[in-house]
């Protein structure tokens, strides 16, 4: 028995000195200081030995098993510095070399301008409206209807709205004053909120139009709201959103959802109001549309217009970017390149 131990003992140090690295070292010790393992079988028979072998085979065993242990712990440890070392000498960087540069993405100057005018609005008071009042995909009631539109409106013909097959009286919104309804039907006065979104609109897309744009309007209801109201809110906007200097004007106009109405035009930024393609040689461009609620509205949302008054306003996002920063051409905003994007 001694002999067999002592055989043990010499094969295991011999695979211990001869393993290359902590792999075969772990496949050493599993096959001589496992639970499986010959030694340890040797200690499981101990019981059937003579009572006199028991302690002289007992002790030899655990002595062998504790040199093969302190020579295995001393190899591993070997081998961890040494894989250490290499893999320290491998992953090791030069502190002093340029950082490779990554490009980062911008906010798309839509988004930009969306949100510095959602800023300036949150300045003068008004809240961001509840999304789920603004659906993109709509029902001519939301879109037309409740705004006083009459039923022969030229802007509810397919040339104008996209309407979707198979489900009737539905649409791709052409306005986000569905929105404004749904806020008068869902909460009263005093309401003062703006609504950012998607609208569309079927159109030919040239330099000025697409069939896709955002808009952003506006909307106070509460007692004695005045006309007077509305032009120092959107004179104050026009001020922050492009300087003092700009020259504004407003006109009379005509929407079926606001009585009386406005168009407010500021000077144009391509030639400074000389005149030129982008302005149609007029100097001037228009950046909104606003007035007074009409009655007929309020009344559809059942808030009383004996009682309460409000004003409405509406602007397109790509039409105020492209003045602010100079942009000829609409298309830019929505094909993607990067040498156009870059520069916001």
């Amino acid at each position: 028995m001694e002999n067999k131990i002592e055989q043990i003992k010499k094969e295991a140090i011999e695979c211990i000195n001869n393993a290359q690295n902590s792999k075969m070292l772990e496949e050493v010790k599993n096959k001589y200081l496992s639970r499986n393992s010959e030694i340890n079988n040797l200690k499981k028979g101990l019981k059937d030995l003579p009572n006199e072998q028991k302690p002289v085979i007992g002790a030899l065993l655990n002595s062998v098993s504790n040199e093969l242990n302190n020579l295995f712990e001393e190899k591993n440890n070997y081998f961890y510095k040494k894989e250490l070392d290499e893999r320290l000498l491998k992953e090791k960087i030069d502190v002093t070399l340029d950082g490779e540069y990554i490009p980062q993405g911008h906010v798309h100057p839509l988004t930009q301008t969306v949100n510095e005018i959602v800023e300036i609005f949150n300045h003068l008071g008004f809240s961001l409206i509840n999304p789920q009042y603004s659906p993109e995909v709509e029902v001519e009631k939301y879109n037309f209807d409740m705004l006083n539109f009459p039923k022969e409106h030229p802007a509810k013909d397919m040339q104008d709205t996209f309407y979707c097959e198979g489900a009737e009286n539905v649409i791709l919104r052409s306005q986000t004053s569905n929105s404004q309804v749904r806020q008068m039907l869902n909460s009263r006065p005093p309401i003062k909120v703006i609504s950012p979104g998607r609208v569309y609109r079927n159109e030919s897309v040239s330099a000025r139009k697409n069939n896709l744009f955002h808009q952003i309007e506006g909307l106070y209801v509460d007692k004695n709201v005045t006309m007077a109201q509305l032009k120092g809110v959107l004179n104050e906007f026009i001020r922050l959103y492009f300087g003092s200097s700009r020259p504004t004007r407003y006109r009379s106009s005509f929407f079926p959802f606001t009585e009386p109405s406005v168009e407010i035009d500021v000077q144009c930024i391509m030639c400074q109001g000389k005149g030129c393609s982008v302005c149609s040689k007029t100097g001037w461009l228009e950046i909104l549309g606003a007035g007074m609620v009409d009655p007929n509205v309020l009344k559809g949302v059942d808030i009383d217009p004996d009682v309460y008054s409000g004003f409405a306003f509406g602007m397109g996002v790509e039409r105020l970017t492209m003045l602010k920063y100079a942009v000829d051409d609409i298309r830019l905003f929505f094909n993607n390149d990067e040498r156009f994007l870059k520069q916001f």
